[in-house]
């Protein structure tokens, strides 16, 4: 992985964008949305660029690329221009003050890349092959945008005003999980876009009783993670404890929920302690096997397992 995912407050930070065609008007744009001071060094400016600089959005010196120009006051430095020569030097005058740089479309002379952005409100979703295929990755955008709820920016605005009471009321970190996924799993919550609709449905779920059932989730999981069964898939990102066998491999893992805590295991000895440890401390619990450790341990599998193509469960 050449470049780490990171999302950038840029909010009221100088950005410096050298070039006034296409090329800067699509960056300039989403500099602007992230409230970014933009200035635009260019003898001449695009209309979009130029409607923006009319409304007050952006900054413009109107000449030609000049070092002088450059200073340590910009956090980025956007260069855009038509001529890759003049690029490369602008990538290097930024490197001598230590400022990062992007050069668009040339990616060796890149400290950052944007990637491509599924925007819903405060719900960003980043996708990038590190420029290796621009076009794949736009094909996934769409993927994604396709499947998407359109309530998202609403939905994730009343999480956002709702995060202080239901710390208040749930001081407990996993019952607050266990709360919102009730709470998103409701249909309605899924389609409305009103928020009093939401606040309803809120106060419902803060008023019903938390029903503890414990589970205890097999899943099995070897080379080929695709044939793995959605409701697997959902057992495995709602536990809050994983066992897996060493020999899993790492996209099966990656499918877990991140911040389950994980024991791994190498034989049936320490599965057997591990699970006789965590069946009493455990919520909802995933044992994550291949096919052949599976078939070796049947008789640790409490009775009347039920199976879910590739995935075993028992409710205790």
């Amino acid at each position: 992985m050449r470049y780490f995912p990171l999302f950038m407050n840029l909010t009221e930070k100088a950005v410096l964008v050298i070039g006034g065609g296409e090329v800067a008007s699509r960056k300039t744009e989403a500099l602007v949305r992230s409230e970014a001071q933009v200035t635009v060094l260019s003898p001449e400016l695009s209309d979009v660029l130029r409607e923006l600089w009319y409304e007050g959005q952006l900054r413009w010196i109107q000449q030609r690329y000049d070092q002088a120009f450059l200073t340590r006051n910009y956090v980025q430095v956007w260069a855009t221009t038509d001529s890759p020569q003049l690029n490369h030097q602008i990538y290097a005058d930024a490197k001598v003050l230590g400022i990062p740089v992007n050069v668009v479309d040339d990616q060796p002379y890149c400290d950052f890349i944007t990637p491509a952005m599924v925007d819903r409100g405060q719900i960003q979703i980043a996708i990038s092959s590190g420029g290796a295929s621009p076009v794949l990755v736009r094909n996934i955008r769409e993927s994604i945008e396709a499947i998407l709820a359109q309530n998202l920016a609403v939905l994730a605005q009343f999480c956002g005003e709702k995060r202080e009471h239901i710390k208040a009321a749930l001081p407990d970190v996993s019952a607050r999980r266990r709360f919102w996924e009730t709470f998103l799993a409701d249909p309605m919550v899924k389609d409305t876009r009103d928020p009093a609709v939401l606040e309803t449905i809120y106060q419902r779920c803060m008023a019903e009783p938390e029903t503890l059932v414990q589970e205890v989730v097999w899943v099995v999981c070897d080379a080929d993670v695709e044939l793995l069964p959605m409701k697997a898939v959902r057992f495995m990102q709602q536990s809050d404890r994983v066992l897996y066998h060493r020999d899993i491999p790492p996209a099966g893992l990656e499918l877990c929920r991140r911040d389950a805590e994980r024991s791994a295991f190498h034989n049936r000895e320490q599965l057997l302690n591990l699970l006789s440890e965590a069946r009493n401390e455990t919520r909802c619990l995933c044992v994550v096997v291949t096919a052949d450790v599976f078939s070796s341990v049947a008789d640790l599998r409490a009775s009347g397992d039920r199976h879910f193509g590739s995935a075993f469960y028992q409710m205790y």
